[in-house]
């Protein structure tokens, strides 16, 4: 069992809060099960100060999901909505244990924003190795900003090997508040062992709601809540600063 501890303290001894501004993960209408609209999405965000969101509805293969030419038309949407940057983007779907997804490049080259994802509905939950190596593979893939909610307990990982891949092909890990609420049951200890080991590792971290309503967009607080506890120091929460959120994408963009 890890003994968890706390990464950083201010001069107080009070551990330094962490508000996200941003939320890379948010799902409309258009993924099939999701039940609000860009705009809603946008809206409730602007309530809630969120500065920034990343539309990142599900790929193709996704049952019920979006036609590949959802995401080619994405150059449409204006680039703020409500006051709040709209980043256009995907939660791509890994379909094979090589880590391949379900969008082509010449589309994903176009996105601002892409997530890469395990669902057991597009591939079946394999061995500890079977799982690490989807999730290097499309770590490895250039187009991919973030792997989600990478503690869903049916797809056992070898945390330290994506870890160190995420940190050398400069992906981020996202902690996914649902995984604490209404997704993905037993999740938390995996997701408190991942974030603690991605601290220690000096592994970048995204935070997103997967909102599927628009009342979950911005709703960050049990991601936080984690972080918080572990006493994660803000510079490897990319969420709490949209310039230096907004480097990383060009940092990645070059890479």
């Amino acid at each position: 069992m890890l003994k968890y501890k706390r990464f950083i303290f201010d001069y107080s001894g009070v551990i330094e809060l962490i508000k996200p501004l941003i939320d890379t993960h948010t799902h409309t209408i258009a993924s099939g099960h999701a039940y609000s609209t860009l705009i809603e999405n946008c809206l409730e965000a602007s309530k809630k100060g969120i500065k920034l969101i990343a539309m990142t509805d599900h790929g193709p293969a996704m049952p019920g999901g979006p036609h590949v030419f959802h995401f080619g038309n994405l150059k449409v949407l204006p680039q703020f909505i409500h006051g709040v940057e709209v980043l256009k983007g995907v939660e791509l779907n890994i379909i094979d244990y090589e880590g391949n997804i379900d969008l082509d490049e010449g589309r994903l080259s176009k996105l601002d924003f892409v997530i890469a994802s395990l669902h057991d509905v597009c591939i079946s939950p394999g061995s500890v190795k079977d799982n690490t190596r989807a999730l290097i593979g499309a770590i490895k893939n250039k187009y991919v900003h973030a792997i989600a909610h990478p503690g869903n307990p049916i797809f056992e990982i070898d945390i330290d090997e994506v870890l160190k891949a995420a940190k050398e092909y400069n992906v981020l890990i996202e902690i996914n508040n649902s995984s604490f609420t209404t997704s993905r049951p037993g999740s938390y200890e995996n997701c408190k062992r991942i974030a603690y080991k991605a601290l220690e590792n000096g592994n970048l971290l995204t935070t997103g709601s997967d909102a599927h309503i628009c009342y979950e967009v911005g709703l960050l607080d049990k991601s936080v809540s984690l972080l918080e506890e572990l006493g994660a120091d803000e510079k490897y929460v990319i969420t709490t600063d949209v310039e230096r959120f907004k480097k990383f994408l060009e940092e990645k963009r070059a890479f």
